[in-house]
């Protein structure tokens, strides 16, 4: 069964690059990122892991880790962490998960629960599904979920602004519109009265509807 928005992230343990893990062990009262590949020496998600290392600072500056995923074992892992270094500049500096039984990819809906056999037996093609990123939160929920094709690289800059969203709006009664990004106005949640919004906003707010209550970012300075 796939996962949705607001489903406990399954806890599993297994092996990884930095040592067996247990997940929700591991997350701690972080945020994180779990972001999965069909397979190791693959061109795209080649990218995908480089890009990820060079901009780890900025998911530690929102108390998030990252976590890479894909079915090949931790000796695969350690040499294409090389080829990677090579290619992007940058090396992975964060976990990537040996999923070598597929149980990881199977708990999180990427793979069918039938699969079977040695996990380098089966191509990138046939693990195409294995392409997620899912964003955890400190309690253990699925707060967001992104699936790609292979052929498409993910756009990591947009998971940093979604999770810049998803903890804003943790904290405060908004939302935010398309196109946001930090300090830009926010929408008071539907599930604030107007007579609640009166008390925190004295000041009003603006709107070309009474559902649409714009008020600036509670967090910009």
């Amino acid at each position: 069964m796939s996962l949705t928005i607001g489903d406990t992230a399954p806890d599993f343990e297994a092996e990884t690059t930095e040592g067996r893990i247990s997940f929700h062990d591991w997350i701690g009262d972080s945020w994180a990122v779990l972001f999965s590949h069909p397979r190791d020496f693959t061109p795209v998600c080649s990218t995908e892991l480089g890009y990820m290392a060079s901009i780890k600072p900025e998911f530690d500056k929102r108390d998030t880790k990252i976590i890479g995923l894909s079915v090949d074992p931790v000796d695969n892992h350690d040499t294409w962490a090389e080829d990677i270094e090579a290619i992007q500049g940058t090396a992975p500096n964060y976990p990537l998960i040996a999923d070598t039984d597929h149980n990881v990819s199977k708990l999180y809906g990427m793979l069918p629960a039938d699969v079977e056999g040695e996990s380098t037996s089966r191509t990138p093609a046939q693990n195409a599904t294995v392409r997620n990123v899912f964003v955890v939160g400190p309690d253990k929920k699925v707060k967001l979920v992104l699936i790609y094709p292979m052929t498409t690289g993910r756009n990591f800059d947009e998971v940093l602004r979604v999770i810049d969203s998803l903890q804003l709006t943790a904290k405060h009664a908004v939302a935010t519109p398309a196109q946001w990004t930090p300090g830009d106005d926010v929408i008071i949640a539907g599930s604030v009265s107007d007579e609640q919004a009166k008390e925190k906003y004295p000041d009003g707010w603006k709107g070309a509807r009474p559902y649409i209550r714009i008020v600036p970012d509670p967090t910009a300075a």
